[in-house]
């Protein structure tokens, strides 16, 4: 049988494959329950090769430990099925991700998308791998090169939208980003990606009353049954934050963010990037810490990927538990001497950025200095976007201003000015190092506000 672009599919039925363009369609909308729904698929067609594949991408690009074993057990049984190229393609990328190359599986995808353009899974697990690993240019490129043989009409073609605008943002193009990011909502509102494009244009170009208006106006779109949803909703938190509506961050965070405590690693590094924010500010967050703190134990995630670990670093932190903090750097010592790509993602900003977290935890604001320097300019190779980046940037700050390193403190407010000139934040940040209102406070706090 063939899918809806095409392409064979070994071992289908009618229902199998149903179910698995379903699923295909709840991962591209990032909603519901594909994990569920491909399972159906192979309930009904335990030979379908695909099926294990797209499994295994569900488990894989979550980051979570425990997905690993699951993408395995997938390889494993689509591996024994007959198969055709492109589904051996996409088995062999299952492998090289389950063993920890993430460059390596990237690159096979490319290939795999080089040949078969039309594959829509192939794309997006792609993109995400590139996202991952911080390749800022293949975000765009990948997606740019499969444009041309997609028919407007392709109910998947918003996926590809998406995409490319997130790709285009990355790459600073923000103008195209922004109309291929609406273009793509307006087609499926239900693509969160796509939401979540153009609120990364809004946001880095300090447009937070437009960014409010994008993400408020019909949030029942892009967060109702939506797996993304609260990281669309930390955007919004970010849009506030820069307006100093601290009180509004935090019920963002009371509620679509970390209400219900999720265990979910990708959620937790939401609640951890927006708390340390308010930390930054001096904002009393009570037991908030503690409650996060809880989950990234249960989750035993130390030492896997690097981006997942720093977040994890701040949470430790900000609850007080020092010791367990020492234990993380124990375990990304260990995992920078291993033979697979996150030893080089930790290597590079993974370990001197959580050691930077933790000796801020100790007041030694002069090695946090001393650590992120040289760090910031080469982050994006342990993954994440611009916008989550920025924690880096603000820590430094932070650091420079408690430290007693004015003129560093001074030099990086006004770099923030000048990317985002009309943001009340950035101002504050600038007066706080003495920028344009001598003599303003520099005790390394601000009041809450909101």
């Amino acid at each position: 049988m063939n899918d809806a672009v095409g392409y064979a599919v070994s071992g289908a039925s009618p229902e199998s494959l149903e179910h698995f363009e379903t699923a295909c369609d709840e991962l591209r909308c990032f909603y519901r329950d594909p994990v569920a729904t491909v399972d159906r698929a192979l309930a009904a067609s335990p030979e379908l090769v695909m099926g294990y594949a797209l499994k295994a991408w569900l488990h894989l690009l979550g980051t979570e430990p425990a997905g690993i074993h699951v993408a395995r057990e997938c390889h494993r049984a689509g591996a024994a099925l007959p198969a055709n190229d492109r589904e051996r393609r996409h088995l062999e990328a299952v492998r090289l991700l389950a063993e920890g190359h993430w460059h390596a599986a990237g690159r096979a995808l490319e290939d795999l998308s080089i040949a078969y353009p039309l594959d829509s899974l192939a794309l997006q697990a792609g993109h995400q791998i590139d996202f991952f690993t911080g390749q800022t240019r293949m975000l765009r490129d990948r997606i740019a090169r499969a444009l041309p043989a997609w028919s407007t009409s392709a109910p998947a073609y918003h996926a590809l939208l998406g995409m490319h605008a997130f790709g285009l943002e990355e790459c600073g193009n923000y103008a195209a980003a922004e109309s291929t990011g609406r273009r793509a909502v307006e087609t499926q509102p239900r693509d969160s990606w796509a939401q979540h494009a153009v609120a990364h244009v809004l946001e880095m170009q300090g447009r937070q009353r437009d960014g409010i208006a994008w993400m408020r106006t019909e949030p029942r779109a892009w967060a109702e049954e939506s797996f993304f949803a609260a990281h669309n909703w930390w955007h919004v938190a970010l849009y506030h934050l820069d307006l100093n509506e601290v009180d509004a961050a935090l019920e963002i965070f009371d509620g679509p963010v970390f209400g219900k405590q999720s265990s979910i690693v990708l959620d937790m590094v939401d609640a951890s990037a927006l708390l340390w924010r308010l930390h930054l500010r001096g904002v009393p967050l009570a037991d908030r810490w503690e409650k996060l703190a809880r989950n990234w134990f249960a989750v035993n995630s130390s030492g896997s990927y690097a981006f997942n670990d720093f977040h994890q670093m701040m949470a430790l932190v900000g609850a007080g538990r020092l010791a367990a903090a020492d234990e993380l750097l124990a375990a990304q010592a260990a995992a920078s001497e291993r033979d697979d790509d996150n030893s080089r993602f930790t290597r590079d900003v993974g370990l001197p950025a959580c050691r930077a977290v933790r000796a801020f935890a100790d007041g030694r604001y002069g090695e946090v200095v001393q650590l992120l320097r040289p760090v910031r300019s080469i982050a994006h190779r342990f993954g994440g976007s611009h916008a989550q980046r920025d924690l880096i940037d603000l820590t430094l700050f932070e650091a420079a201003l408690r430290g007693g390193e004015g003129s560093l403190a001074a030099a990086l407010s006004a770099e923030r000015i000048a990317l985002k000139p009309a943001s009340p934040f950035a101002r504050l940040v600038g007066e706080r190092a003495g920028l344009g209102a001598p003599g303003a406070a520099k005790e390394g706090r601000v009041k809450r506000t909101g």
